[in-house]
């Protein structure tokens, strides 16, 4: 396990909490999927959030709240406190890391709606949502929130719609690119599983990226409800949290592990999140182990620092959710 100070010692501790088949898991569990599962039509859609208005907000914060006290359950707050670091620095970039995504939103709603500063507590609770339960509930429970507080020339829904396919978007090009640069550790990875029936599987992976993207571009006009100045600066912001949030990963991973220089870390975040990205690779778990040895050289120092992160979020998630529940009871205590 990793010591509070950063040095590694034993991985007993934590290793039963998040079993290594689970790293995979935990490296990819904040990013965005490739696109959203499934588009359909808008107009349908929003009427059927309309109609159910009334009970969206609610069931899904008790929703969030349930898995909340589950994961509660689930934590061992001695194990928690025992790996906690010490250094106020790398509190500093992770917890920047954690607040990178819901800032990012709040940059971009505040340029297409003018949200206030308190609108970064339903984007807190819409990336508590999307991690602990399924992903895009978060925007589900924030276009909610958005149509009943935030007031607006006709429906929140385009916007929350646009944003979360933008968000796809940009996760798919930085992909690509990813792999053009990355491409050398890639290919020494393996990871056509070595059987005859997958020996295309990442050319596959990598086919399923590009036609999801040109059919965002090639119907944008269906798609997209936005003008083309606040698609722009959507992708931007996104583009630029992608970097951020990997720039930021590497610099945590480097001040807990000081051994491996900044440079490896850089090349493994890079590498995380190519494959994050990709679907249909096998053995994912088995890739993540290839590339720590591979790039950083220490297998298990690697898996005790991304298990410690990952218990770390978690437990960051139920604090933080009790936190805004606290927070919005008080709230309309005043109000009443």
């Amino acid at each position: 396990m990793l010591n509070p100070d950063g040095e590694a010692g034993s991985s007993k501790d934590i290793s039963p909490m998040v079993p290594p088949e689970a790293m995979a898991e935990a490296l990819t569990e904040t990013l965005p999927p490739v696109l959203p599962t499934a588009l359909p039509n808008s107009g349908s859609l929003e009427r059927n959030l309309r109609k159910w208005s009334g009970w969206i907000g609610p069931v899904i914060s008790l929703a969030i709240l349930a898995a909340v006290l589950w994961q509660l359950r689930k934590i061992d707050w001695a194990q928690v406190w025992s790996i906690v670091p010490t250094s106020p620095l790398i509190w500093l970039v992770l917890a920047a890391s954690y607040f990178a995504g819901p800032v990012a939103d709040w940059v971009i709603f505040r340029k297409l709606w003018g949200i206030p500063v308190s609108g970064i507590f339903p984007l807190l609770k819409k990336l508590i949502g999307n991690e602990l339960l399924l992903g895009y509930v978060g925007e589900v429970y924030f276009y909610d929130w958005a149509r009943r507080h935030v007031k607006m020339e006709g429906s929140p829904f385009g916007a929350v719609k646009d944003v979360a396919i933008l968000s796809a978007l940009a996760g798919n090009i930085m992909t690509v690119l990813l792999l053009i640069f990355t491409w050398p550790i890639i290919s020494q990875l393996g990871l056509d599983g070595g059987g005859a029936g997958d020996s295309h599987v990442l050319a596959t992976s990598i086919g399923v990226v590009l036609v999801t993207s040109l059919v965002i571009m090639f119907f944008r006009n269906g798609l997209l409800s936005l003008p083309k100045a606040e698609l722009a600066f959507v992708f931007v912001v996104h583009t630029l949290r992608i970097v951020a949030n990997t720039g930021l990963s590497a610099l945590a991973w480097h001040l807990i592990l000081p051994s491996v220089g900044m440079g490896s870390w850089l090349l493994f975040a890079t590498v995380r999140l190519l494959l994050s990205r990709l679907p249909l690779i096998p053995n994912k778990d088995i890739a993540f182990a290839g590339i720590s040895t591979l790039l950083v050289g220490s297998q298990v120092q690697t898996s005790d620092m991304i298990a410690m992160i990952s218990l770390l979020i978690v437990a960051t998630h139920v604090v933080l959710f009790i936190g805004l529940m606290l927070l919005d009871l008080v709230q309309k205590e005043k109000n009443a």
